[in-house]
């Protein structure tokens, strides 16, 4: 890639900006090029990184006169987030004292963390992407019980293998309900929440609707959802760690 380093960045800030990627930063090298991108929640990483590297391969055919390919054929992808990994994790672990449920008798909550984390594979691509969801329920009602955490803990699971994502990490009180997901390349985050979400109201609506009735409502969850990214790394480190240039 080293025609890449003669080539100007501008070249990466059209191509995202065309495509509605917002470029955080990035670094080219004589073999490689790195980005941090911040993504909406319906764009998927792996359909991003083809279109990168179709687009700047064109350019730089064009503008450097190349008839070799620029590009390997794989990529590398890594998550970052405002938190790290390890505090989205014991965030969700303290939800139940956070929210005041530890001191009853019987609290009404559910945990669910993976003793084994699910393998993931995705075809050309190196990966770690984890995500952390919040979905509210509908006028924020207390729905949950720690019986139905589970029943729907336990449902959620198998929507994931079918689905092709991985759930590491679940997390139930009566009104809401955090998970850590990890997804391939090709899967967007907007296709996991719905998946989980529209699967968790036929579920609860199909066996438990007595719930519902109790909570008076009639749909399961708010008609939006928190997703944000993280890693083993903040994203501010990472956009430190590129402008550095090492």
């Amino acid at each position: 890639m080293a025609p890449i380093e003669k080539y100007s960045i501008k070249c990466f800030v059209k191509i995202c900006h065309r495509h509605h990627y917002h470029l955080l930063q990035s670094q080219s090298y004589p073999e490689q090029l790195r980005l941090s991108l911040s993504l909406r929640p319906e764009q998927a990483l792996s359909a991003v990184a083809q279109t990168i590297k179709a687009n700047s391969s064109r350019a730089c055919a064009v503008q450097l006169s190349l008839s070799t390919p620029v590009w390997g054929r794989g990529y590398l992808a890594l998550s970052s987030g405002r938190m790290r990994i390890a505090a989205v994790r014991q965030y969700l672990e303290s939800q139940p004292g956070h929210h005041g449920y530890l001191a009853r008798i019987l609290p009404p909550v559910f945990r669910y963390r993976a003793a084994q984390p699910v393998t993931l594979t995705g075809a050309h691509a190196s990966f770690v992407l984890y995500y952390h969801l919040v979905f509210a329920t509908w006028y924020r009602r207390g729905v949950f019980t720690s019986g139905l955490g589970r029943a729907l803990g336990e449902y959620w699971l198998r929507v994931a293998a079918k689905n092709g994502f991985a759930i590491d990490q679940i997390s139930v009180v009566p009104d809401h309900v955090h998970l850590l997901v990890r997804l391939v390349p090709k899967l967007s985050i907007e296709f996991c929440a719905l998946s989980l979400m529209n699967n968790a109201h036929h579920f609860i609506g199909s066996n438990f609707p007595q719930m519902l009735i109790k909570a008076e409502v009639s749909q399961l969850w708010q008609p939006s959802a928190y997703a944000g990214t993280c890693g083993e790394v903040t994203t501010a480190l990472i956009k430190a760690w590129l402008n550095s240039g090492d």
